[in-house]
């Protein structure tokens, strides 16, 4: 009797431990983030510290990304004996189920021992592939005997883990067989909300409501669109919402989100698919989203399989700071995730127009340290931006001048009473112009304008700005004038008068056309320069138009200048000085300067000094990129039948990349490119290309490409170089319709698929529904381990 009550006593105790340890999983649990599971096998913790219930979630996360396989590293290298071996990434092909390699443990490990292995202790002698690692690099037979038999620990795991992946074996999925009848109406109910949910991201709106009860009048997008769905397809009526199961509606905001990370999961694998293994080239910039955290967008540039230059969209990362060293940790968990390779980089291209140039300098040489033929290359656009505008402020007068345009623009743009009365006095002038015979009626014409502050990050806008203020200018003299009497402070009447009398005069509407005129000559080149498809060739010629154009302007265009602003003068009533009088500087005593003629001053000081200033900035820039790079690149233009062709220097661009030519390739394409320009120039199909992306296009639709695959590969190299940053700058504004004041406190893995299946909606309406139904059901198999996990 005493054994028997003293066993019940321990058992009792027993069974309240358990109790206390069950409580205590319960309260230390926490929801996963499996965004922040870390894919480095020395940084993971056991799967047996996650909770109970959790786990199954984790092992199906690992398994749905692969083995932990990196084919870049700097692999370290170690004696044995006395030789020196290192971990062969080669291995991976061998065992790619399962073989995984530790960076920071420099070992190996296996994926399917570490999810399903036996629990073993820290002084336990268990197999070195799911304990500490293997690290005997001159035994490679030991990744075969880790396997073993088919009753192995390996090969039990193994088992265990296709048997999670396949619900069929489930021991629920057994007991309640589903009929087929249920098994069409589960997938039914499925494609509507994968229908809502795709409607949804490509319109970039809302999903939830603020009150989704059933009592609501508005319950949000997703249900609302549901709703609708059910009641104009009777099918679909019979399945959802009140008529779908209670555990399994596929409504919940977990679903959709689910639903979301699928479809930008098959997003992002056509477009690393379609990439596969070539090579590329990154777009990187930074901005602030609406709740202000650091957001940094990379979009990839590569040739695709048809010729065609592509830019796509691919990740939008929080960082906590913007140094150089954190870029860099961002850009290799892209990497990681998505099995790219830095030694597949052939570009970096970033704008370098805001106080992130700096970092950008830096991130820019890490990479290069890793990979020397990952060229950078500046935005061309901010280029121009920076030249034409930053530089011009350097004239005292320019900057004064832009002064003047910002504090005009703020006063009136930023009151919707002023905006108004400008509408109404240019409305007024309009119908004047009319009744007068001074102006025409017809489609498109006499449309209502605004004034449109200047940015530095938008391309043209200071151009557009200083075109509305012209057109603008002498209903701008009326609102001013009403403000100077009628202004609901001193300080604002006393600022409308200072820029009343700052505009009437000669020197403003000056300097207003001549970089109104300035800014014009590139205004077309930065809106060429946003195309998708713009290679670095056209890119240097239009450049070195922009240049000429400069060039002839100083050297022919002061007359029409000056003809121009006289004019206008003339029609706004503002006096016109003698060109032969002496130039008189406001603010500067008389007796000090120097005495020159006011043509003098606008011809030479301000007009030739100021074109002087743009043209040697536009040398100074586009000196950044190598030269000798560029001008390799340059004989490679399919122009005038390649007249530009010189086989020494394409032998040299080859030489710029030496992880794609070996000094093999590089004898070969010496005999190659004789026999591509021989057969080119004498081919029908490749006169009047208009550059290397049509060069690339019509070489894939001829197979010359197969023909000649060296030179090919020598186009696709010229051709990835980033030419400028606007995929990345369409990204932000997509960030913008995304996440707004509304939606702010969007996580940041929602927003990323967000964005990735808004931006790149061509590539998501091709994905079909059962490729994202498939990929849902291998994420989370069904919704009712959503409800047993909570």
């Amino acid at each position: 009797m005493e054994r028997y009550f003293k066993k019940k006593v321990e058992g009792d105790d027993q069974k309240k431990l358990c109790e206390e340890t069950n409580t205590q999983f319960k309260q230390c649990r926490v929801e996963i983030n499996f965004a922040d599971i870390p894919a480095d096998p020395g940084l993971r913790k056991k799967i047996f510290d996650y909770h109970p219930n959790e786990r199954d979630c984790v092992r199906r996360h690992y398994l749905l990304k692969g083995p932990f396989q990196p084919r870049d590293h700097d692999f370290p290298r170690t004696q044995f004996g006395d030789k020196i071996r290192r971990f062969n990434p080669a291995w991976y092909d061998d065992h790619k189920a399962w073989l995984e390699y530790c960076i920071t443990k420099d070992a190996a490990f296996c994926l399917f021992c570490y999810l399903y292995g036996p629990q073993l202790g820290e002084q336990s002698n268990g197999d070195s592939f799911d304990s500490k690692g293997f690290k005997n690099w001159k035994k490679k037979e030991r990744l075969q005997i880790h396997v073993g038999n088919k009753n192995s620990s390996h090969n039990i795991a193994r088992r265990k883990c296709e048997d999670l992946m396949n619900e069929n074996s489930d021991i629920r999925f057994a007991f309640e067989r589903p009929t087929e009848q249920n098994r069409k109406d589960y997938r039914t109910r499925l494609n509507a909300s994968v229908d809502c949910v795709r409607f949804l991201l490509q319109q970039g709106l809302a999903f939830r409501g603020h009150d989704e009860s059933e009592d609501s009048e508005n319950k949000g997008n997703f249900l609302e669109l549901l709703s609708f769905l059910a009641k104009h397809n009777e099918d679909i009526s019979k399945v959802v919402l009140d008529n779908a199961p209670g555990n399994n509606k596929l409504i919940s905001p977990e679903i959709q989100k689910e639903i979301t990370e699928a479809s930008a999961i098959e997003v992002s694998n056509v477009i690393i698919n379609e990439l596969k293994n070539d090579v590329f080239s990154i777009l990187l910039d930074e901005a602030r989203d609406i709740s202000v955290k650091e957001q940094v967008v990379v979009a990839l540039r590569y040739v695709d399989l048809r010729g065609c230059i592509i830019e796509h969209f691919i990740w939008i990362v929080h960082v906590g700071d913007t140094t150089a060293p954190t870029l860099k940790l961002a850009i290799e968990a892209l990497f990681a995730k998505y099995g790219l390779s830095v030694a597949q980089l052939r570009g970096q291209g970033y704008d370098g127009a805001s106080n992130m140039r700096g970092e950008f300098n830096g991130l820019k040489t890490l990479i290069m340290k890793e990979n020397c033929s990952a060229y950078y290359v500046h935005c061309f656009a901010h280029q121009l931006q920076l030249a034409l505008v930053a530089v011009a402020k350097n004239h005292v007068q320019v900057a004064s001048f832009f002064n003047i345009v910002t504090s005009l623009l703020n006063i009136i743009g930023s009151s919707c009473k002023r905006r108004d009365m400008l509408r109404g006095k240019h409305y007024d002038k309009i119908i004047e112009q009319l009744e007068s015979g001074g102006a025409t009626t017809g489609r498109g014409l006499n449309q209502e304008i605004a004034v449109q502050r200047p940015g530095d990050t938008r391309w043209g806008s200071h151009y557009n700005s200083l075109i509305i203020l012209i057109l603008l200018f002498g209903s701008i003299l009326e609102v001013l004038e009403i403000l100077i009497h009628e202004g609901s402070s001193s300080e604002q009447r006393g600022e409308a008068y200072s820029l009343l009398e700052s505009m009437q005069t000669f020197e403003f509407i000056f300097n207003l056309h001549m970089m109104k005129l300035i800014l014009g000559v590139t205004n077309e080149l930065s809106q060429v320069l946003q195309r998708k498809d713009q290679d670095i060739i056209n890119a240097m010629t239009l450049v070195k138009v922009s240049k000429q154009r400069l060039q002839n302007m100083r050297n022919d265009g002061w007359d029409n200048l000056f003809k121009e602003v006289g004019l206008f003068c003339e029609k706004n009533n503002i006096n016109v000085p003698n060109m032969i009088d002496t130039f008189v500087m406001q603010g500067r005593s008389r007796r000090r300067t120097e005495s020159i003629t006011n043509k003098h001053h606008y011809q030479i000081e301000l007009f030739y000094t100021v074109i002087d200033m743009q043209l040697q900035e536009l040398n100074n820039r586009f000196d950044e990129i190598n030269t000798e790079l560029l001008m390799c690149v340059a004989c490679l233009n399919p122009y005038q039948s390649f007249s530009a062709f010189d086989k020494e220097r394409l032998i040299r661009l080859a030489k710029f990349y030496p992880l794609d030519f070996s000094e093999m390739d590089l004898i070969i394409l010496d005999n190659q490119i004789e026999s591509f320009i021989i057969d080119v120039r004498s081919n029908d199909a490749f006169m009047n290309l208009k550059g290397l992306g049509e060069l690339a296009q019509k070489m894939v639709e001829t197979r010359k490409n197969d023909i000649f695959p060296l030179v090919f590969l020598l186009i696709k190299l010229a051709l990835i170089l980033p030419i400028a940053t606007a995929t990345v700058e369409r990204a932000f504004s997509a960030m913008n319709i995304i996440k707004n004041r509304l939606r702010n406190r969007m996580g940041d893995s929602w927003m990323n698929d967000c964005l990735l299946t808004y931006i790149e909606k061509d590539i998501f309406n091709n994905v079909d529904n059962d490729l994202i139904v498939q990929r849902f059901q291998k994420m989370k198999t069904r919704q009712e381990e959503i409800i047993d996990d909570r």
